[in-house]
C-alpha cells in the first residue's frame, strides 16, 4: 500500500498542467492497467455520447465568424489559401474561410479554419492549420515524462527561446507503454523503437519536416536530428488509407469509431503541414478532414481531451514573449509549452 501510494503520489505532483484525470490514466497505463482506463473510457463514452445535431455554441460560432486578419498581413508572397470545402452544407458563415494566425515579417505563415466535422454533429468543430514549409522551422521536443529517457532538449519552450515561435503542437501515443508502436529518437538519442512502416514525423538540420512512412519515404541520415512515430499512415499517395476502419490499427479496440478528440499531422504535395485537432472525431473523419486539407500523407497524434493541441503566438507585445493561443478549447492551458510538457510537442519557428 505504501509503494502504490508513493507512487500514485509522486503521478498527481509532477512538474506540468495535467488535470488529475490525466495523471491517473497515465499512472494506470504505465502500471500495465491500459485495459482497465480503455474500459472507464468505453463506459464513459457510453454514458454520455457525443450530441448529435443542433449548432456550435455561440462562442464557436463567433470564433468561425472573425475571418479578418488579428495580426498585420504586410505582403503576399505566402498568399492566403483559398476557402476549404465543409464536410457539412450549407456552409455557415466563416466555416472553411482561412484566417492568418501567424505572420512574421508579414506573411501569412500559419493560416487556420474551422470546420464541423460531419454532417451528424454539427454541434461540434474542428480546426484545421496550415504551416508554410519554405517560412517556417519545425523542432521536436521531448515531454518530462514521455516519451522516457533523457535528451538534451528541454520539455518545454523556456524564456530565450520564444523569440520567432510560431506554433505548437502536440506529440502522439505514448511510447515509453508501446501504443505508439514505433519510437522517438532526439539528437543521437532514442526512445523506444523505431519501427520499419511506422508513421513519423522526421526533423532535419535545417529546420525542415517530412512526414510519412519510416523506411519508405524516409530513414536514418546523418542530416536527421528527429524522429516521432505513431501507428500507421491515415493518408497515403493523396488518399484515405483502404484500412481506415480496422479498428486495431487505430488504438484501443471500438476506440476508433468513438467520436472523441483526436489530433493529426500531415504534409502536402508541396512540403506543407497539415494539422487537424477536432472535438467529436472518429479515425475516418481525422483523415478525411486532412485529405481534404491537402495532404497527400498524414499520420494520427493523439486523441482524448488531456492531449491534443494546436497553439499560434502572437509577438506583437512582446516578439521575446508571444502570447499563445489555442486553436481550440481543450483541457490544457495554452501556455502548456511554456510550462513543463508532461508529453513531447513540436515547435515551430519562423525562418
Amino acid at each position: 500500500m505504501g509503494t502504490v501510494g508513493y507512487s500514485v503520489g509522486e503521478a498527481m505532483t509532477y512538474p506540468g498542467d495535467d488535470s488529475t484525470a490525466a495523471r491517473l490514466a497515465g499512472w494506470a497505463r504505465e502500471h500495465e492497467l491500459g485495459a482497465v482506463v480503455d474500459k472507464l473510457e468505453n463506459l464513459r463514452y457510453e454514458l454520455d455520447p457525443p450530441r448529435v445535431g443542433g449548432s456550435p455554441p455561440s462562442e464557436a460560432l463567433a470564433r468561425m465568424r472573425a475571418t479578418a486578419p488579428t495580426v498585420p498581413v504586410l505582403n503576399r508572397e505566402v498568399p492566403l489559401r483559398s476557402p476549404m470545402r465543409p464536410p457539412v452544407t450549407p456552409a455557415l458563415p466563416g466555416e472553411g474561410v482561412w484566417r492568418v494566425l501567424s505572420a512574421p515579417h508579414g506573411e501569412p505563415v500559419v493560416q487556420g479554419t474551422y470546420v464541423r466535422p460531419d454532417s451528424d454533429h454539427t454541434s461540434y468543430q474542428a480546426a484545421i492549420a496550415w504551416i508554410s514549409g519554405k517560412k517556417a522551422r519545425f523542432e521536436l521536443h521531448p515531454g518530462l515524462r514521455e516519451p522516457g529517457g533523457t535528451f538534451s532538449v528541454p520539455p518545454t519552450i523556456p524564456r530565450g527561446s520564444r523569440t520567432g515561435l510560431l506554433a505548437t503542437w502536440n506529440g502522439g501515443f505514448k511510447v515509453t507503454d508501446g501504443g505508439s508502436r514505433g519510437g522517438f529518437y532526439l539528437n543521437g538519442e532514442t526512445a523506444g523503437r523505431l519501427r520499419e512502416g511506422a508513421a513519423s514525423e522526421v526533423f532535419y538540420k535545417d529546420g525542415s519536416i517530412r512526414i510519412g512512412q519510416w523506411g519508405r519515404d524516409m530513414g536514418m541520415t546523418p542530416d536527421v536530428v528527429g524522429v516521432r512515430q505513431c501507428l500507421g499512415l491515415m493518408v497515403d499517395h493523396g488518399e484515405v488509407v483502404p484500412d481506415i476502419d480496422v479498428d486495431s490499427k487505430w488504438g484501443a479496440t471500438d476506440q476508433s469509431r468513438m467520436f472523441v478528440e483526436r489530433s493529426g499531422v500531415g504534409v502536402t504535395a508541396q512540403g506543407d503541414v497539415i494539422m487537424v485537432v477536432g472535438q467529436a472525431l472518429t479515425a475516418r473523419t481525422l483523415a478525411e478532414l486532412m485529405r481534404q486539407a491537402g495532404a497527400v500523407r498524414a499520420m494520427p497524434l493523439d486523441m482524448n481531451r488531456a492531449w491534443p493541441s494546436f497553439m499560434s503566438y502572437d509577438p506583437t507585445r512582446d516578439p521575446a514573449n508571444p502570447k499563445p493561443t489555442n486553436i481550440l478549447d481543450f483541457e490544457n492551458p495554452p501556455e502548456r509549452y511554456y510550462n513543463q510538457a508532461t508529453r513531447d510537442f513540436v515547435a515551430v519557428y519562423a525562418r
